[in-house]
Formats: C-alpha cells, structure tokens, sequence
C-alpha cells in the first residue's frame, strides 16, 4: 500500500467505473499527469502484474471530473492540483475568478441568444404568410462572411 493511501484495491475498470468514466478517460489523465500510474505489483507475471488503484485515486478522479463540470480545462486542473501542495489559497481563487468571469459571459452569450430566439419563434406563427423569419434570420447569419 502507498503511505497515505487509504485501503481500497481496484483495477483501472473499477476506477473508471466508480469515476463515471472510461477507461481510456483514466488513461488520458495518467498521461497528461493528471493521475498517477501505480506500478505492477511484484515481479514481472506474479500475481498477473494488475495495477490497483486506492481510495486517493478515486478522490483524484473525481475532482478532475467536478473541476471539468465547473469548466476548468485540463491546464488548470493540473495547476489546482499542484497548488494543492503548496496551498496557494490566492492563486486557486484567482482561477476561481477567472473561470467565474467566464461563465459570467457564456452565460450573457446565451442569454442573448435566447432573446433572439424567442422574438423569431414569436414573430413565426403557423399560417402567416411570407418565408419563416427563423429560417430567413439563419439564412442571412450564414451569409455573412
């Protein structure tokens, strides 16, 4: 067992399922550094040379999952947790700030496109004579260059 690790021995199937992932997702984030590879145990083919996984890995995997859901790329995941070592409280808050200003504005982004898309479903009534406008707004979006 790794020191600090907590007792819970799962392959990388068990990993990825207890992760919401797959097993290619897992991985991905032991290439990019995201998560750590475990070495084979023993010599080579004693005890079929299965990597296991533990409690900390889960709990790795699955802050990588919420940090993606809160719209942080795979970059400032890693950086998160490298702060984590070094409990650089005002740079995770930085990041914090940052991805908050951009949701803030995807947000406005779609806000906006909704407004736009109610006026054209409103003005695009069953029967009323001439082109759609929803149809004739995305026509003309698509012409300009």
């Amino acid at each position: 067992m790794v020191q600090g690790q907590a007792v819970l021995e799962i392959t990388i199937a068990g990993l990825a399922r207890a992760g919401g992932v797959g097993v290619e997702t897992v991985r991905y984030y032991q290439r990019r550094g995201l998560l750590q590879t475990p070495a084979r145990p023993g010599p080579a083919g004693y005890g079929g040379g299965i990597r296991h996984y533990g409690a900390d890995d889960l709990r790795q995997l699955r802050f990588i999952r919420s940090a993606q859901v809160a719209g942080f790329t795979l970059e400032q995941i890693a950086e998160l947790i490298a702060l984590d070592a070094t409990d650089d409280r005002p740079r995770a808050q930085t990041l914090a700030q940052e991805r908050i200003k951009a949701l803030d504005a995807k947000i406005a982004e779609l806000q906006a496109a909704r407004r736009l898309l109610a006026r054209l479903a409103e003005t695009c009534r069953a029967g009323s004579a001439g082109p759609c406008p929803i149809l004739s707004a995305f026509e003309h979006q698509a012409a300009e260059p």
